[in-house]
Parts: C-alpha cells; structure tokens; sequence
C-alpha cells in the first residue's frame, strides 16, 4: 500500500510529492523498534523480581539501588559499543549483536548463583539495553520520511511500554511460583530477543549511514523501496548536501560550533527525562506501595495496572506527536509531573490509598510527553556527518542520570519518605523552563532541514 503527498503539500510535508510505501515502512520500523521491546523487558523485570531478589540475596537498600542501577552501567558501555558500530559498519550490524547480547544476558541473570553474578549479568543486559536504546530510534529517524517519522520513531517506544506491560503480566502471574518465580522472570527474555535477532536479519542497512560509507547504489534502492525514483533522487541529493561539512565523524566534531547548541540541546533533554523521577514509579512500585500497607500481590497487581496506563498514553502520544508538535507536548508533561508530584508527596505522607491514582496520572503524563518525545527529538536534532556521535553522548548521559536516579532513590526514600518526591517535582519546574527556552519545534521537517534549523546555516 502506498500513501500520496500532494505536490501542493510538499511545504508542509517537508517532501516533493511521492508515492510512499507505508506497510514497508511500518514493517521495518517495528523489526528495530523489538529493540525496544527488551529494552522495557530488562527496565521492568527488576520491578517484579526485586521482592524476590531481596531475599534470595538479603539486599539492603544499598544493594537494592546498586543491582537495578547496574544495568544503566552497562547501557552507558552499550552506547560506545553502538556507536562505534555503527558509524564503521551500518546501523543493522549493532542491532544484531543488540539481539545476542539480550539473548545471553536473560539467561545468565535467570542462572544467577549469588548478588555479584546476578549484578554482572544484569550489567551485561545493560549492554544491549545501551546498544538498542540508539540505534532503534537511530535507524528508524534514518528510514522513515519526514511527515511519518515522529510516528515511526515513537513506535519504539510503544514497543518500550509494550516490553514494560508482557512483562509486568508476566511477574504477576509467576508471583506464586516459589522462591525461584525469579530466575523465570528473567528466563523468559531469551524468546523475544531470538525473535528480534532474525526479525533484524531481514532490514535493509540505513540509507543515510549508505552514502557516509560510500555506497550510493545501495542507497538509492532502499530510497526507492521506501518512496520511489524521484524521493530517491530527492533525498540523496539532501543527504549529500548534509555530508560536505565534515568528512569524517569523530566525537572531537561534536565540539564543532555548528553543532554544539544542538548536542547541548539533545543532552539537556536525555537528562531531564530521566531525573524527572518517574522511573523511581516503573522501578519500585512494590517498595512505594508497601509503604502504604500493600500486599506483595497488590503491588505486583499495581506495576500491571502502572503498565497499562503506561502503553494507553504512549498511543495517544503516536498520534498526537506529529500534530500537536514536540514542543507542546515536552511542556505539558513537564508542567503535568511537577503539579502531580507534589499532590503524590502529600498523600504518600498521610498513607492515603488514593495515592494510587496520583501515579497513575503521573505514569499516564510521562508515557503521552517526555517518554516518546524525548527519544523523538534526539533521534532527529543531529546534523547528519556527526548524529552517531552526537547520538551516543546524549544517550549515555541518559543512562547516567537514570542511574543516578535509581541507585539514589531507595536511600532517599528510607530516610526522606514522602519528601522525595517535592524533589522531583523541583526538576520538572526546572526542566519546563529549559525546554521552554532552548528547544525547537521539529514537526514535519525532514533531517537535513533540521540541520540548517539546529546549525543556524
């Protein structure tokens, strides 16, 4: 199936005007986007099994905070390997050893004999965390065109909170499998990253990465595959405009002042949307909802219902992202947590039942804004010639800042309680203001009009 731009919407569009093969591109799109998938398998699993993990390895808070954060660790690890890859040998290389490495490290984790083996193999699925939480949205920024690619982008993370949702179904429905209900949890990842590694063996590499390398034929047939002769010919003319600034990446050319404000831009971003807070919500519903006197089966059946709320928002944000615009919608979500925050902190000090509902509005805020759009954003901001480099530094600070996060948040919440989240609620005032002034509207502009855009040309 096709899909027609108009010739007199090619201003708005961003495009000339062609036929679009729109099941080609949907289908490409969420081959990378299972990536993500395990992406939210490994973020979510450790919700589930902490309670289990807390007395299989007498964890305390220390412990707690050190075996969910380490899999940031090896994330920020897994983004130099990416990038690496994927500046030397294309984008669909790094997204199959993404696959192995899921593959090997569930079940390493489900085999785990002692805390240090467990926390060195959740290390390793940190790994491929890292490599795919930049090369999916990478690969599909590169694929989709301009008027479809805030919605293919964000379709890594529907596959994120889909990841997040199986798994917490999972968790709950294993939560009466005995002391060692832990090791399935784990156990269970293998099977979608095998299906992720063959899905990954049928893409076709990045155009765009195809002409860095100097292969224009193959190039021009992927362009055609996805748009026909002339949206070939078209976008390889822009992608090789976009390439004469620098011949050659290197993460020097990330200091290019050309580009700086760009990269400044797409790290602000990865770090707010991590210290925001609301991973501490994905990460230790069980610990917040035993604070107020839940079951363990209540808490469990919490990160399900925090799961569902979670893949509802992230639909809407698919389809509200390429017409309300990122800006918009990064301001809503910021404002949005800051404001629920504060009402999650006051209930939380009362042991109010209510409080439920409070994180969910907060989950449901965070999946529709900065979620989605955060991953939008950085996957498009990037000239070109430097978007690996650019790419692997804003994301490995957003696995900094979730480790920070992560590790910090059970020390904080024993001896804070409550408070913890007016902190929270002071980032997202901060965060509002710093998207309000430096970021710019991307809607419906292809990569190379966002380079002139972001590089003031």
């Amino acid at each position: 199936m096709a899909t027609f731009i108009p010739r007199s919407d090619a201003k708005v569009a961003g495009l000339q005007g062609y036929h679009f093969r729109t099941f080609y591109i949907l289908g490409i799109s969420f081959i990378s986007a299972l990536g993500g998938y395990l992406f939210g398998f490994d973020f979510a699993v450790i919700s589930g099994a902490l309670p289990f993990l807390q007395k299989q390895f007498l964890l305390n808070a220390y412990w707690e905070g050190f075996a969910t954060g380490s899999l940031a660790l090896g994330a920020m690890g897994g983004c130099i390997v990416a990038g690496s890859i994927a500046e030397k040998y294309g984008r669909r290389p790094g997204l199959l050893l993404a696959a192995g490495i899921f593959t090997i490290s569930s079940l390493l984790m489900a085999m785990a004999t002692n805390r240090d083996f467990f926390i060195l193999s959740r290390f390793v699925a940190g790994i491929g965390v890292g490599m795919a939480s930049m090369l999916s949205p990478m690969y599909i920024a590169e694929i989709a065109p301009a008027h479809l690619r805030g919605r293919m982008v964000a379709i890594n993370q529907l596959t994120i909170v889909l990841g997040i949702l199986i798994t917490n179904l999972v968790n709950y429905g294993l939560r009466n499998s005995g002391d060692d209900a832990w090791r399935y949890m784990f156990g269970l990842g293998a099977v979608p990253a095998g299906l992720f590694f063959i899905g990954a063996l049928l893409l076709p590499e990045s155009p765009r990465w195809l002409m860095k390398d100097g292969k224009e034929a193959k190039a021009a047939a992927v362009f055609r595959k996805i748009g026909g002769d002339d949206f070939a010919a078209e976008s390889m003319r822009q992608v090789e405009q976009s390439l004469q600034h620098i011949a050659k990446t290197n993460y020097l050319a990330v200091l290019n002042g050309r580009v700086l404000p760009a990269v400044l831009a797409g790290i602000g971003l990865a770090v707010f949307q991590q210290l925001c807070g609301i991973n501490v919500v994905f990460n230790y519903a069980p610990k917040i909802f035993e604070s107020i006197g839940a079951s363990q089966d209540d808490q469990l059946l919490q990160t399900v219902f925090i799961g569902s709320v979670n893949v509802i928002f992230t639909v809407l944000a698919m389809l509200l992202v390429d017409k309300i615009g990122r800006k918009p919608l990064m301001l809503a979500g910021a404002g949005g947590l800051a404001i629920v925050y504060v009402i999650v902190a006051n209930l939380l000090a009362t042991g109010a039942q209510s409080v439920a509902w409070f994180l969910l509005a907060a989950i449901g805020t965070y999946a529709v804004s900065l979620a989605p759009v955060t991953w939008v954003l950085i996957s498009e901001i990037f000239p070109n010639n430097v978007r690996s480099a650019a790419t692997t530094i804003a994301i490995i600070c957003l696995w900094a800042a979730y480790f920070v996060l992560v590790f910090t948040f059970p020390v904080l919440f024993e001896k804070l309680g409550s408070l913890s989240f007016y902190i929270y609620a002071g980032i997202c005032a901060a965060g509002f203001l710093f998207v309000w002034w430096k970021i710019k509207e991307t809607k419906g502009k292809t990569l190379e009009e966002l380079e002139g855009i972001m590089t003031k040309q």
